[in-house]
């Protein structure tokens, strides 16, 4: 299907506030399209901010528990390019209310910390490894399965941070959960097709965005460490695993590469493609259907 009408109309209002009042009337739009300042109803969700201990230092997290008995719990990591995002995003605080009432788990959506020129590869996946460490040694873990997940760069760390569970504990994820992921450097091309169909889609994720953020992330664009775009890594013995793809997005070739990789290697692995979703569909209230779909997808994960 062609681009699903939610996100042509932002990108038109966008464009239009822009011509008229610059950046920040583009902003007000769309803080006013997403309607984020009208909140998400929580009910039947207690939420709390906390921190844990992480070898950097305390790591904040924000933890959502259901009023349903707990099924389960998920870590779950926001995106933003290794540079961007906070736990009041919607790709972290909806996506994690709703996986919550969903999958009826525990679940802690972690601020690790972002590159921004002096913190670099690994401190983030320290910290969510830290995250991690801290929630399955909560009695809540042992109610049921443990999920990891993640969107875009927090779903490369959400990766990361099973390898590393997988090869040095303290427990390897029963589930793995990740939406459109950045897993790949460089980033494999998009087919002819697809590159006619994206190529009037503004804010795309280009190469020169790409290298840009893994520059800023660890440092380098060459030499990289398996784990730190962690496609590169061996992923035999990670758990089973669910890919939420968006159509129209430049790392659309990295969630079906990492899908094949990870059916190679004798992983479990289904996919779900959100039909007319660009990057970061999870970063809007799940009001167009693809995206209520998305986290419904992702919750079955743990539920499986």
């Amino acid at each position: 299907m062609p681009v699903h009408e939610y996100f042509t109309a932002m990108f038109r209002g966008a464009e239009e506030a822009r011509a008229a009042g610059g950046r920040e009337a583009e902003e007000r739009f769309l803080d006013r399209y997403r309607r984020l300042d009208e909140g998400w109803d929580s009910s039947g969700v207690a939420i709390e901010d906390r921190s844990v201990p992480g070898p950097h230092g305390e790591v904040p997290v924000r933890v959502y528990r259901p009023e349903d008995d707990l099924a389960g719990t998920i870590l779950w990591c926001h995106g933003g390019g290794f540079l961007h995002g906070d736990l009041d995003m919607p790709e972290a605080h909806i996506v994690a209310i709703e996986l919550a009432r969903r999958a009826s788990a525990f679940v802690v959506s972690v601020d690790y910390r972002l590159a921004d020129g002096t913190i670099r590869y690994p401190v983030p996946i320290d910290d969510v490894h830290a995250a991690w460490s801290w929630l399955v040694g909560r009695p809540e873990a042992a109610s049921g399965p443990a999920a990891l997940g993640g969107a875009s760069a927090g779903a490369a760390l959400a990766l990361s941070a099973a390898l590393r569970a997988r090869d040095t504990g303290p427990r390897l994820p029963e589930a793995l959960l990740l939406a459109y992921p950045f897993a790949h450097f460089p980033n494999p091309a998009l087919d002819t097709d697809l590159a006619t169909a994206m190529a009037g889609i503004p804010s795309r994720l280009g190469p020169e965005a790409l290298e840009g953020a893994v520059r800023n992330y660890v440092g380098r664009i060459g030499d990289l460490p398996a784990d730190a775009l962690p496609g590169a890594a061996r992923l035999g013995g990670l758990p089973p695993t669910r890919i939420v793809v968006s159509e129209y997005d430049d790392l659309r070739p990295s969630a079906e590469l990492l899908e094949r990789q990870l059916d190679e290697a004798g992983v479990p692995v289904l996919s779900y493609l959100a039909a007319g979703m660009v990057h970061g569909h999870l970063n809007h209230p799940p009001r167009p259907a693809p995206i209520d779909e998305s986290i419904g997808f992702l919750a079955a994960g743990l539920r499986a």
